[in-house]
This record gives C-alpha cells, structure tokens and sequence, in this order.
C-alpha cells in the first residue's frame, strides 16, 4: 500500500473520551473511530488488523472440523422466549418491531437459531457430532460502554456449537475447543488465564474464560501463588479455617452511632473478622437478608445461583419494615426475615452482629443462637485467603475476557426438542457446547499489552502491515524508484507492506509508523549510495543496516521467526 493515495490519517493528541490507553491508541492510529458511545467504525487500517485475527480464528475452527455458517441479527423475539432468555438478558437486549408489529431483537448470542438449525439434521446419533460456527456482529444495549472496543454495543463476535450425543462426546468436543483456543491466542501472542467462571445467561455446567491479564481489566482473577488454580472472583473460593475458640456467653452490649463494620470494630477494640454483616436485600419482591463476614464483600452472583434467581437489588424502606430489622444494626437472631448466611459463619465463634435495636450489638454470637433458613458460599474471597486446593495464598489480577467455553448440556436442547434416536431406536436429547471470541477484544487486550510512549506495538501475526518502508528524501528520484521497486519486490514475496511515499518530514513518518505498531521499519536514505538501506524492529531502541541485495531475505526471516 502507497499511502499518498491512501485512506490514512493518525492524531497527534490523545482521543479526548477514550478511558484506555488502547481505545485511545486505536482511535489516534485512525483504525477505529467512535460514532456513538460503544459503537465505532472500523476504518481501513482497523478492519484490516480485525480480518488477520478472524484469519487465525477461522483457520483454526476449521482445523478443529467446525464448519463456518452465518446467522441473522434480526431475530423474532419469541425465539429467545422459548428458554427464558428475554428476562435473562433483560435490558440489555436490543428491542424493536416490525411494520407488522412484530416483536424484533437484536441477536446478543445464538444458541436458539444454532438449536433451531441443528434439529433440520439431526434425526439418529449418525448424525453426530458435528461442530457449527460463525463470526458475526452482536448486539448488546451496555449501561456503561468503556474502554474502547472492550465493553461496546455492537461487537464482532466468533461463536459455534457443539452437538453431541452424551456428556463423553461433548467432553471430546470441549478439549477439542479448548486447543483451537489456546493456539489462536497464542498466535495472537497474549499474555492470558484460562479461568473457571460464571455460567450466567447461557446456563449449563461449565464455563472457563480466557482472560487477558492488563491492568484495564474488567474481571478480577484469582490465582493461586503454589498450584495452577485459576478462577473468575464471581465463583471463586476458598479453603475456609474453622475458629478454635471456646464459646463464650452471649451478651448485648451498647454500640450508639456504630453503624458501619469498622465502626463497630473498632468501638468494641476488635477485628473486622470477628464480625458479621447484613445485606437487606430484595428478592423478587420478598425480603431477605444475607449474612457475611464483615470483612468479606457479598457475591451477588453466587446468591443469585443459590436462589436461583436472575438479579437481586437493596430492598426499600417499605420492604424493611416489614421485619424487625433494624438498618445499621440487623443481627440473626431472632430475625423475623428470610436469613441466608455464607457458609463461613458455621466455623466462626464469638462474633459481633447487629441486635435489631438500634444502638446495640451482639458480643460472643455463635451459631447455635441464631435461625437461618439456607446456608451456601455467598461471599467474595480476599487476596491471602488459602487455596482449596492447596496450603498456597490466593492473589488477584486483572483481565479481559477475550473467550470462553461452556458446557450447555440438554438445556437448549430440552427447551427447543432438539433430540434423536440412538442405538437401541430411544429418544435422547442432544448435549450441547457454546465457544465464544471476542474480535475486538483481542485487537484491545493485545494493544494493552504491547504499548509504549510511541505507539501500539503490535505482534507480527495481526499488524495491519508487516514492513513500513520510510523514504527520507522523496524528491530523490533514486530513492524513490528503489523504495517502489522493494515495496513491489517485499509484495511479491508474500510480505504486507506500507510505502511511506507522502511529502511528510521523516519525523512525521517515523512517529505514525511507530504509532500504529508497523513491526519492521525499512528506512531509505543516504546509506543507499553505499547500497544498505536501516531496519529496525518496533519495540527496540536500536537499529541495522542492511544490504540491498540481502533485505528481502532479511525481512522474510525475521517475518517467519516471528508468526
């Protein structure tokens, strides 16, 4: 590509409402450029770098026999209906009508339309396995889109299906997923974990994410510093100690204007981990009150799954008073309320918790005093609890999810009757799996990682160009017939390059390339008189020069060891 009749452009200042360091690299780069909040056009140098990561994609679902379809975006509402998905997804579904007042969405995720697609074929377990994908745009109405491409509303998204006929088969094509994901993250050459996690919206039994570690990240992950345990906060837990003290005698003790932990703590001269804390919750209209350590921070989403509920929020004033609690100091005991606790407080002894008076606390509590009605892990860990797996500590870091794997199991295809007949002619429902990547994400999370003050510093694999041939003088007639000559040559042999051939000062030229993280830059100056042109690789302070008669196979190498 020659850019002086080229689509391109780069800013020279910071985007001024991007609040990642890749959102504003790629918005300055002129790959991407934001047309509403958490919707951006994919400009020339975007799309291109968005089309080599679907390559790798693509390449490597095939290698792993799925075959590639597409599905529609616009999709009748009572699609999702059938298993319970427009409450799931609630707002942040896509919603319209038709001119004939058809209820419309816009295509979040396709499990549905997949389902629907698979019962055209399946009719005898001889029709199975098989393995469906598609790489296609979804649709989802964030509250808060950030973070460039990494939270958004309107996404590329490659997601396929498994179809199996028992739980061992879907085993096989799970680990059949689970290689064609790490190698195409390994193309892309992120730094990530494979994290066990939520299953969410989608259901079924298992779900691990692929989570790039950056400090931007949106989930938190915790690892083990002994053994190679690795979990998503949401469902992460840990080996819970039992206290070996002897129970003391319960006792109510005044606590006036100590409504919070640490105030407590600290009036009665104790740890917050000697303390217990109420969350007075709505759930489906019906008020219940959870219970944790009081140094832990309440997991919504375990309680949710306990409950088996979609959402739960903070109950008003109206539904509080519908017990004796008391805001500030509610206690579990003698509770007139739906009491769920964490697991942990059955090991705890002599902890401090509310009255239900204002003004008071309870000294020495202990498990016999107190009326529960479930008990489940509801809590977050903290970095320095102890691995359940082993005696190591528990520590966090920060990712982004770039994919994940899930066992969907029977549940689609219990809803939609996708089912076929086995050996012995019974009807069995069919096992599903569902695998998703984030496109935009991997272009985000690889920025994220591979940055400096100058630019992006992209991997060779996904670089929109390869080489970036630098001209010093382009009013030198010799310069320019030789920079056109090996920009037609490199081409020739299979390696993308950028002719720099605008009448730019060769600073201007330098920082763009640098910029948008061009891996190998070919600069034509002076040195061609002595027949050598300047490489230097991005990322490296210094740089080589190299014979005319020996770059082409000099590039070609450094392009090999590299993808």
């Amino acid at each position: 590509m020659k850019l002086k009749e080229s689509y391109f452009y780069t800013l020279r200042e910071d985007a001024k409402d991007e609040d990642s360091r890749s959102g504003n690299l790629l918005v300055r780069s002129g790959m991407i450029k934001k047309t509403s909040a958490g919707v951006y056009m994919l400009l020339p140098l975007g799309y291109k770098t968005i089309n080599k990561i679907r390559n790798i994609v693509k390449e490597e679902m095939d290698n792993a026999g799925a075959q590639e379809l597409l599905m529609p975006s616009l999709i009748a509402s009572e699609v999702y209906e059938s298993c319970g998905r427009i409450e799931a997804f609630g707002s942040s579904m896509f919603h319209l009508k038709d001119r004939a007042n058809h209820e419309m969405v816009l295509g979040p995720t396709h499990e549905e339309l997949f389902t629907i697609a698979a019962k055209s074929m399946v009719k005898s377990y001889k029709d199975l396995p098989f393995n469906l994908y598609q790489i296609a745009d979804k649709f989802r109405d964030e509250a808060r889109p950030r973070y460039g491409l990494i939270r958004v509303k309107e996404f590329i998204m490659k997601d396929a299906y498994s179809f199996d006929a028992d739980e061992y088969s879907l085993d096989e094509s799970y680990k059949k997923m689970y290689k064609a994901y790490n190698k195409v993250f390994d193309r892309c050459k992120l730094d990530y974990k494979i994290v066990r996690a939520n299953t969410g919206a989608m259901g079924g039994s298992l779900s691990e994410e692929y989570q790039a570690v950056t400090d931007i990240g949106e989930d938190v992950l915790v690892l083990c510093d002994s053994c190679d345990y690795a979990s998503n906060l949401e469902i992460a837990k840990h080996k819970i100690i039992e206290d070996q003290e002897q129970e003391l005698e319960l006792e109510m003790v005044s606590t006036p204007h100590q409504e919070t932990i640490e105030d407590v703590a600290k009036f009665l001269g104790i740890d917050t981990t000697k303390t217990v804390k109420a969350l007075l919750m709505n759930v489906k209209e019906e008020l219940v009150i959870f219970f944790v350590r009081g140094d832990r921070e309440f997991n919504e989403s375990k309680a949710c799954k306990l409950l088996g509920v979609n959402e739960i929020t903070f109950a008003n004033d109206e539904l509080i008073a519908t017990s004796n609690a008391v805001s500030g100091f509610t206690g579990p005991i003698a509770l007139n309320a739906k009491v769920v606790i964490d697991e942990e407080i059955l090991t705890m002894k002599n902890f401090v918790a509310g009255a239900n008076k204002s003004g008071y606390h309870y000294k020495n509590v202990n498990v016999k005093d107190i009326k529960y009605d479930l008990v489940g892990d509801i809590s977050n860990v903290i970095e320095g609890d102890i691995c359940l797996h082993c005696q190591g500590a528990l520590y966090f870091k920060k990712g982004i999810e770039i994919g994940n794997l899930f066992k969907l199991g029977t549940k689609y295809s219990e809803h939609l009757g996708l089912t076929y007949l086995d050996k012995d002619n019974k009807e069995q429902l069919v096992h599903m799996g569902c695998y998703g990547i984030g496109l935009g994400r991997i272009l985000a999370a690889c920025v994220e990682q591979n940055n400096d003050e100058h630019g992006m510093i992209l991997p060779f694999a996904i670089a929109p160009y390869q080489v970036s041939i630098i001209v010093i003088n382009t009013n030198d007639e010799v310069m320019m017939n030789y920079a056109n000559k090996l920009h037609d040559d490199l081409i020739a042999n299979g390696v993308e390059v950028i002719l720099d051939d605008r009448d730019e000062r060769p600073g201007v030229k330098f920082n763009d390339s640098d910029l948008i993280g061009i891996p190998i830059r070919i600069t034509i100056g002076k040195a061609l008189s002595n027949g050598e042109v300047e490489l230097k690789l991005r990322g490296e302070e210094t740089s080589q020069n190299i014979k005319t008669t020996e770059i082409i196979e000099t590039v070609q190498k450094i392009i090999k060891e590299n993808i």
